[in-house]
Order: structure tokens, then C-alpha cells, then sequence
């Protein structure tokens, strides 16, 4: 039977930016390993099936797989379907949207605002990051991103695992310059950032390319076929434990912007926003716009 999908660029204003998602409707039907067919045939970072929701209450049940696994959350197919959905519901209407989204690690609330040709999704990440155990050495962290172990760290930040789903090994960078030279070496990435979950690393610095933003960031996930992630929304959730951890931040709520992909030809911009109680973390969202690329039909 055919089934409808469309491609997005996440986490851009414009086409051929972002990160580029492929969203799958009218999925009854098929199962895991067909869906991961799928997937390996998009070959993107990530696509999205959309079922019928659990409870009728939320819009949709989506399930989201990499080329090589399933996802129980990601940031940047959260932000295109939530995008995609209000788009199509709306038919393009200019308005402020909000419904939940069922993903494997939770229900994820969604608020999406359409107006003057533009789409821009938010969402409050369904768990706060928790820190996941120690990170390698700082030597082989260094050796395996190409860098020299005096380039790793700044301030107070060092190397750390979080996670919000999948761990991430977050990788403080002392400059902009250091953070572009990165080349990874696969030979050393599973000493160096370990095999559960994705494997990933999360290298960021406080220098930007662009004024307004934050941080500047690269992920990379060789042993799940991403070489490097153009945008990675799941990786920014982890990130506010990260902040929350060194930076000495004040009661209230705080927004950072995330600029990632630009070294490889795909900018992207990342809203982070973190409400801190107590000096704690206490809640987070991520939100970022979205744009229709392509749509069609698979015959499967």
C-alpha cells in the first residue's frame, strides 16, 4: 500500500540547511524490522513513522529510527513532526498549536506557532539528563577527536557523560579554531567513548561563529553511520545537565542558542531554555524551526 511521507530540514529557516528528517504516515502495518528497512533506504540521521496514538488525548504515537537502531527519544524528529503535523492539521494556518507526541521514553509535550510562512516547534524534554558514569581519559578523548589533550577543557568544564536517553559524552573545547579541526579516529572511538548506546560524542565551545549564540557544537556517532550529526536536539537536552553542572547559574529561566552543522555546509540553530530552582535543574525545552523539502509515496 502506499505510504506518504515528507523530508524536513530541522533546526534551519531554510531548505538545504539543518538537519534533514524523513517523516513516514499511514504506518499501520508495519512492523520494527520493516521500519528500520525504511530507514536504512532514507539513509538519514533519523526517521520518524507516525501511528495512532495510545491515548486519544495526544496527536500521535511516533517511533524513530537511526539507519542501524531505534531511538526512544530524539530532539530534531520531535521538532519536524511536530512541525509537519501542525502544518497538515492546519493546513498551513497561522496559529499557535499544542498537543503531545508519545515516544518511547514518554509522553513529549509539543507547542508549534505558524505564521507568515514560517514553522517553529518547541518541546519540554520528557526527563531531566542524568550524568551516566565517568568519561575516558582526557588523553584519549583528545587522541580520538584529532585534537592535543591541552585543547580539551575551558573554565571549569571537563569531559562528562550525560543523557537524557542515549548517553552522550560531552567534550569541552577550548576555542573555535581547535573545535573546526577536529578529524575523528574510528580505530580508537570505542575505547574512547564506549559502546552503549550510540557511542557519541558532543564537542562544544563557548566561542561562536555567530553573535547571539552561546555555544558551538559537533556530534559525531561513526559506529551508528553518522560520521556527523548536522543538528542533534537529544544531545542539547543532555547538554542542560551539562551547563547546569559548571556554570553558575541564577534562579529563573535561562536561554542559550546552539549553533551546530556549520562545518559541514548544514547551520543550524538550537533553542535550549532551562528553568533552575534551588540552583538545580528543574525543567528544560528545545525549540528550533522547521521547513518542508519533498514529499511522495513508498510502496511498501
Amino acid at each position: 500500500m502506499p505510504r506518504r511521507f515528507y523530508t524536513l530540514d530541522v533546526f534551519a529557516d531554510r531548505t538545504l540547511a539543518g538537519n534533514p528528517l524523513a517523516v513516514v504516515l499511514d504506518c499501520e502495518g508495519l512492523d520494527a524490522p520493516a521500519m528500520q528497512k525504511i530507514a536504512r533506504e532514507f539513509n538519514l540521521s533519523e526517521t520518524v513513522f507516525v501511528l495512532p496514538p495510545d491515548d486519544g488525548r495526544h496527536r500521535a504515537r511516533i517511533r524513530i529510527f537511526t539507519p542501524g537502531l531505534e531511538m526512544p527519544f530524539a530532539g530534531h524528529p520531535t521538532v519536524g513532526t511536530a512541525v509537519l503535523l501542525a502544518l497538515l492539521d492546519h493546513d498551513s494556518k497561522p496559529g499557535d498549536y499544542l498537543f503531545g507526541l508519545e515516544e518511547q521514553i514518554g509522553i513529549v509535550p509539543c507547542a508549534v506557532s505558524l505564521k507568515d510562512g514560517s514553522a517553529y516547534a518547541r518541546f519540554d524534554i520528557p526527563a531531566l539528563p542524568t550524568e551516566r558514569g565517568g568519561p575516558a581519559a582526557t588523553n584519549l578523548i583528545a587522541e580520538a577527536l584529532g585534537l592535543s589533550e591541552h585543547q580539551i577543557g575551558f573554565e571549569n568544564h571537563h569531559p562528562t557523560v550525560f543523557g537524557t536517553g542515549f548517553p552522550y559524552t560531552f567534550v569541552p573545547v577550548r576555542s573555535l579554531e581547535a573545535i573546526g579541526n577536529i578529524r575523528i579516529n574510528t580505530s580508537l572511538w570505542p575505547k574512547a567513548f564506549g559502546q552503549e548506546g550510540l557511542g557519541a560524542a558532543y564537542a562544544y565551545t563557548r566561542q561562536t561563529a555567530e553573535p547571539g549564540s552561546s555555544f558551538h557544537a559537533r556530534m559525531f556517532s561513526p559506529g551508528d553511520g553518522i560520521p556527523e550529526d548536522p543538528a542533534t536536539g537529544s544531545a542539547v537536552a543532555g547538554l542542560s545537565g551539562v551547563i547546569a553542572r559548571f556554570d553558575d547559574l541564577a534562579d529563573g529561566i535561562r536561554h542559550f542558542r546552539i549553533e551546530q552543522g556549520f562545518e559541514m555546509g548544514r547551520p543550524s540553530l538550537i533553542d535550549l531554555s532551562m528553568t533552575i530552582k534551588g540552583t538545580r535543574l528543574a525543567s528544560a525545552s528545545i525549540g528550533g524551526s522547521a521547513v518542508i523539502v519533498s514529499e511522495g509515496s513508498l510502496h511498501v
